[in-house]
């Protein structure tokens, strides 16, 4: 967390079982000023976790994520490598970009062919709201030794991490980051029941402050996601001090540090009890 975190907020977390550091702000290139979202200029901070080398590997989520299920089988995945999930070109956010005017998506490359003009390969792009990574000094140092001389992009630490981890990028399934876009957009992609993690980034479908006024945003897909989040939120069964001692009644061991997670909120937008 960064330190402008409120002590309110701070209590909220830890009273659910979460261990909190305090990370100093990553700052963007000089150069660097105009963003898809005003917000993404926060978002360096991420870089922050590669620090955390007492893991040896860790999931990093956005603050807008919901996990539905057990998601412990991307730790098995072999060491060495970046894992996230392939990102969408098809929505109004990309539309500064190339591949947008072509209309290519590397969700659907048989649909247009790509134009060698653009470069010599197709590139693979993730969406950089959860992806599995290893922490180390030297990765570390290396990301902000870069990041100065890094060139102007839309999509800030994302753009940044895509071309830092380029060589060492391994795709995984839509089902560990379900970028909402996807189910109007490439529904042959996707089989709903199947997936683990929802990623509520699609403009409109933050739970909190959902309308359903929005474009797609009345989709009965969407609508259900957006029932599930809340239905966890208030699912007081959940919350921690209940969840341990359920566990110690069943005298079954509880291990509150089974997944590591990092997370850059946005207390801006988030709810306070997030």
């Amino acid at each position: 967390m960064l330190p402008d975190v409120p002590e309110e907020h701070r209590r909220i977390l830890i009273s659910q079982g979460c261990v909190l550091r305090e990370i100093e702000p990553v700052y963007p290139p000089s150069n660097e000023t105009q963003f898809a979202m005003a917000y993404y200029v926060i978002k360096y901070s991420k870089l922050r976790i590669w620090e955390f080398v007492e893991y040896s590997k860790m999931i990093y989520l956005d603050a807008d994520i919901q996990v539905f299920g057990n998601i412990d089988n991307v730790f098995d995945y072999p060491d060495n490598d970046f894992y996230a999930v392939l990102d969408c070109f098809c929505e109004p956010t990309w539309s500064s970009s190339p591949l947008y005017k072509l209309g290519y998506c590397q969700q659907r490359p048989d649909k247009v062919q790509w134009d060698p003009n653009l470069g010599p390969t197709i590139p693979r792009y993730f969406n950089a709201g959860m992806f599995v990574y290893e922490p180390s000094l030297k990765v570390y140092c290396d990301l902000l030794r870069t990041l100065p001389i890094s060139p102007t992009t839309p999509f800030a630490e994302q753009d940044f991490l895509n071309v830092f981890f380029r060589h060492e990028y391994m795709p995984i399934s839509s089902n560990y980051n379900l970028v909402l876009a996807m189910l109007w957009r490439h529904p042959e992609n996707i089989q709903l029941d199947q997936v683990k993690v929802v990623h509520y980034c699609a403009n409109g479908s933050k739970p909190w402050r959902y309308t359903g006024e929005e474009e797609n945003m009345d989709r009965e897909d969407v609508k259900m996601l957006v029932k599930k989040w809340w239905d966890i939120y208030n699912d007081e069964s959940l919350d921690y001090k209940n969840t341990v001692a359920s566990a110690v009644a069943d005298d079954q061991p509880f291990n509150a540090a089974a997944l590591s997670v990092a997370g850059v909120l946005d207390f801006a937008t988030a709810p306070s009890a997030a």
